[in-house]
């Protein structure tokens, strides 16, 4: 009888494999960080095989380090930093250019021309997203258009897209599978969320041939299998999700109304709306969290472009700290920001703004701040991007958010997330088994192959580490967050002016 399951947790900096036992816990880790390619400004690239081989070296070091055999795993679950876009050649499997990274904004002027068309309201209503570069559809048409050959290839049906789930399960079954699931697909402004199905008009409007796309699939469900040769032993591949999904699986999030945030290289909070799409006023996303067997349950979902990404940048490009552990040790040198505030739109602004032309700045500097001023604003900046979202969230939902469960690597800065509660004035709520995203993706595949039998079982797992309750007064929040809308005004439409 099997007694675990594998998680590939594929991220925008790193892939990591994680191995589940039935009741939840990590039996073994493994992980492995990739090469960031940025061949202009505002340009990020991944090269496709290094995805595919970190991911299978760390899939078979946490399978070793767990000491389990491939006959012990119940399945593969797959989690993946969505919308990055890959293109390969079928006969060869050879990619054939670099993997354009959800961060690129190279495709701006091609969706601001979009936003001006007759279709630009079909694509709100028929996908749930914006109009942006963040989304795979205009990657995928400027891949075919800047790739010498691209066109013909796609034309004599030898060219396939996916987005990284897609490619990781191609190669996992040996070539053999090209399929995505729904919350990967609802990512590429290519695919109507209402029927979960490809649009061929809005794949006309991007000049998409049909032919490269991958078939649509459940999100647990079993996809194929590993080869023998490749671990072993076969192992179905059983579960697939984009991340910010899965962690909203993973967080238990299953009732219309509960909130999860992801901090990440990007900040994610999504809430689950139920089994009906909710169209947002207020700029935000409106995604599918998963499918399971026959039912769709759907999402409201913002984004933050930039979030753990800035204590990267305070590490590798200002150089003040020497690991992201400290920038809350430099943060806590000072009683407070200073008055300095920092916006991180180093890729332009996300939800609720939307600003692919806005650009990062540092407000409010006196001969008086320091370092610590700059680490606090940083972190701070995470907070105060957050407490946007959720402000268009509420207003969107109409529901009142009695609390906010958190994951991802800023979420065990103690700092930033008292802060974050300060900011939003309702409990920060943190899990002890705090790998949510691939723990989302195990649950997805579990369940599929019967590893679990329903989502009561699941749940009774979900245990909290820590919550972290509002303690700030309003009118001092009131101020902070009056100060923050100020300096993001200065950072809007920074290329443009």
């Amino acid at each position: 009888m099997p007694t675990c399951v594998l998680a590939l947790d594929q991220g925008t900096t790193s892939s990591r494999a994680i191995v589940f036992s039935h009741e939840g816990s990590i039996l073994a880790v493994a992980q492995k960080e990739f090469t960031q390619i940025f061949p202009r400004p505002g340009w990020v690239e991944h090269d496709p095989e290094e995805i595919w081989s970190s991911q299978f070296t760390v899939a078979k070091a946490a399978l070793k380090k767990a000491g389990v055999s491939p006959a012990d795993v119940a399945g593969i679950g797959i989690t993946n930093q969505r919308e990055t876009t890959i293109l390969w050649d079928r006969r060869t499997g050879l990619p054939i250019h670099n993997a354009i990274v959800w961060q690129d904004r190279r495709t701006a002027g091609h969706c601001d021309r979009l936003r001006k068309s007759k279709k630009a309201d079909d694509f709100r209503q028929r996908t749930g997203l914006v109009i942006d570069a963040y989304f795979s559809g205009t990657k995928i048409a400027w891949l075919l258009d800047n790739v010498p050959g691209a066109r013909e290839l796609a034309k004599a049906g030898y060219l396939a897209f996916g987005t990284v789930d897609t490619w990781l399960l191609w190669k996992l079954t040996g070539g053999t599978v090209h399929a995505t699931d729904v919350t990967n697909a609802s990512r590429t402004l290519v695919c109507d969320i209402h029927k979960a199905q490809w649009d061929d008009e809005l794949l006309k409007a991007l000049k998409i041939p049909p032919s490269v796309l991958p078939q649509i699939r459940s999100s647990s469900e079993i996809f194929g299998e590993t080869p023998k040769g490749m671990f072993g032993a076969p192992i179905p591949v059983a579960g697939i999700a984009g991340d910010q999904q899965a962690a909203l699986f993973g967080q238990m999030c299953v009732k219309p109304g509960m909130v999860k945030n992801t901090y990440g290289t990007g900040c994610f909070m999504l809430m689950n709306t139920g089994s009906r799409p909710k169209a947002s006023k207020n700029q935000l996303l409106t995604t599918i969290g998963w499918q399971i067997g026959k039912n769709t349950e759907y999402a409201l979902e913002g984004s933050v472009f930039i979030a753990g990404a800035v204590v990267q940048w305070l590490r590798d490009g200002l150089k003040i700290i020497k690991s992201s552990a400290d920038s809350e040790r430099l943060a806590l040198t000072v009683p407070d920001n200073g008055g300095v505030y920092l916006v991180p739109a180093f890729a332009g602004l996300g939800a609720p703004h939307w600003d692919a032309y806005a650009r990062g700045i540092v407000a409010g500097l006196t001969r008086g701040a320091t370092g610590g001023h700059i680490a606090r604003a940083a972190l701070e900046s995470i907070a105060y991007q957050v407490a946007d979202v959720l402000d268009a969230m509420r207003a969107d939902a109409g529901m009142k958010i009695t609390s906010l469960r958190v994951d991802g690597g800023a979420a065990m800065n103690n700092l930033l997330m008292q802060f974050q509660a300060d900011m939003l004035g309702v409990p920060v709520v943190r899990p002890k088994i705090f790998e949510t995203t691939a723990l989302g993706a195990a649950f997805l595949a579990g369940l599929a192959t019967g590893f679990w039998k329903n989502r009561d079982e699941l749940s009774s797992q979900w245990q909290v580490d820590r919550t972290f309750e509002p303690a700030m007064p309003r009118a001092q929040v009131d101020t902070l967050r009056a100060g923050w809308r100020k300096a993001l005004e200065k950072s809007r439409n920074w290329e443009d002016s």
